[in-house]
């Protein structure tokens, strides 16, 4: 699986080579580790054993320029040939973004290289990867030797998918930076055709519609039938002054929304201990042509009323005086 690393600018894509023991895949990055500019590889790694020359894997990291502005390194490993080293196999191949499948091209290596073949189809299978789908090519390896099986035949055994090949002498370097240079290709760009289209989906993510109202801005079109035509009217319907006209949707109720009123700063003078010294006050008022009415006056007690209490009040306490003095 492709790497980001945005902090330091790189992309990681990760390439195994694998196929059956003894077929060429270490000699592979051998040739690749000793012809590369030195400061486009790492340390190359490799256990040899007395049974296959790479134990575990082989990790050559090789640095290819930039694309897109960040720096794109691959990581090559390579598998050991042997079927009691599944394991291992498995844990190598998680991930891998690319894969070189190196055949021996000798007639009586055909079935090893099915077997492995085979496996590694159903490796894939166990991380929910297809071989379809994954940037693949074949090295037919050891053209130099005899006994060889023709590239028909080869062809036609290990490659029904008709996916790119090779054929190559690897411990000469013969077809090894062809295969190595079309993988790379290969895996650039399904890297490129995934962002486009992770691109695209996020383009083309649908807008927020409101629920009721045409995405197109228009009245939504009655249901059953087409709207009339522009001017007309539905039988035994007559269309008075102000009403809607004919096929449009009626207005949505609304209720008004009563404006928040304006802040009108007051400046006013308080006489206090210190002296006269000016303030400000934030007093509200209506906002102009927003509908508001002027609040009305608090209504207070007639002054008829007040007359005639003032008057009953005076007689009353004229006859206490008058009682009082009789």
């Amino acid at each position: 699986m492709v790497q980001i690393n945005f902090a330091l600018r790189e992309v990681n894509c990760k390439i195994v080579y694998y196929g059956p023991g003894l077929s060429g895949k270490t000699t592979n990055l051998e040739v690749i580790h000793a012809k590369a500019p030195a400061s486009s590889t790492g340390d190359l790694t490799s256990i040899a054993t007395e049974g296959d020359r790479t134990l575990f894997f082989d990790f050559l990291p090789l640095n290819l320029g930039k694309v897109a502005g960040m720096t794109t390194r691959f990581q090559i490993y390579t598998v050991p040939g042997q079927v009691y080293y599944n394991s291992t196999r498995k844990l190598v191949l998680q991930g891998a973004d690319g894969i070189v499948f190196v055949a021996d091209s000798r007639r009586d290596k055909m079935e090893e290289n099915i077997e492995s073949l085979r496996n590694l189809e159903e490796n894939l299978r166990e991380y929910g990867m297809d071989l379809k789908k994954t940037p693949f090519v074949l090295q037919y390896n050891k053209r130099d030797m005899e006994g060889l099986a023709s590239i028909e035949e080869l062809q036609e055994k290990l490659n029904p998918q008709g996916v790119p090949y090779f054929e190559a002498v690897a411990k000469t370097g013969v077809g090894v930076f062809p295969t190595l240079k079309k993988l790379s290709a290969m895996v650039l760009e399904s890297l490129n055709r995934q962002s486009r289209a992770a691109a695209s989906g996020r383009e083309r993510a649908p807008a927020p519609v409101t629920v009721g109202a045409p995405a197109g801005g228009g009245a939504p079109a009655p249901a059953g039938g087409a709207a009339p035509a522009a001017g007309g009217s539905a039988p035994g319907v007559r269309a008075s002054a102000g009403s809607p006209s004919p096929g449009s949707a009626p207005p949505a109720p609304s209720r008004p929304v009563r404006p928040a009123p304006a802040a009108q700063i007051v400046r006013e003078e308080v006489t206090s201990a210190q002296g006269i010294r000016p303030i400000e006050r934030h007093r509200a008022v209506p906002a102009a042509g927003a509908g508001w009415r002027r609040p009305e006056k608090r209504r207070g007690i007639p002054w008829v009323w007040i007359a005639a209490g003032v008057a009953a009040i005076g007689a009353l306490a004229g006859a206490y005086f008058a009682g009082l003095l009789g």
